[in-house]
């Protein structure tokens, strides 16, 4: 198993869920980075500038809350099925979320970009899973 190698990113306004995040992922030993963005503009803005384009700048997985202010979720991801056809690299894409609601679940499968839907909080195991299946 390679050590350290996948750049994750994280896409949620909660400063606690990121830092819990941020610190279960780094103790896995299996990022060699982690972006954090505190709302789906601020990713997109990131994704979509030419000079962040390069396969080693971009992440390959990202963890997407639902729930945030300026972009949410599915506002990001109506605008990332567009651009990800601009990127050097297929991204893995996560929605972490608090919300337990059926209807999050369900929309979550009407997006092909989505892998898995997962209810927060998310355990250093279940990170541990997630990354190693990329």
């Amino acid at each position: 198993m390679g050590f350290a190698k996948h750049t994750i990113c994280l896409i949620d306004d909660d400063n606690i869920y990121q830092f819990t995040a941020r610190t279960i992922i780094e103790s896995t030993g299996l990022a060699k980075k982690i972006q954090s963005f505190y709302n789906g503009s601020e990713a997109l803005i990131y994704l979509s500038n030419k000079e962040n384009q390069q396969a080693e700048q971009l992440p390959d997985l990202i963890f997407l809350d639902i729930n945030m202010p300026v972009m949410n979720g599915w506002e990001f991801l109506d605008a990332y099925r567009t651009l990800q056809y601009d990127l050097p690299k297929q991204i893995v894409l996560f929605v972490v979320s608090s919300s337990i609601d059926d209807y999050d679940r369900l929309k979550s499968k009407e997006y092909q970009e989505v892998s898995d839907y997962i209810i927060k909080p998310v355990s250093r195991i279940r990170y541990q899973e997630l990354i190693e299946s990329l």
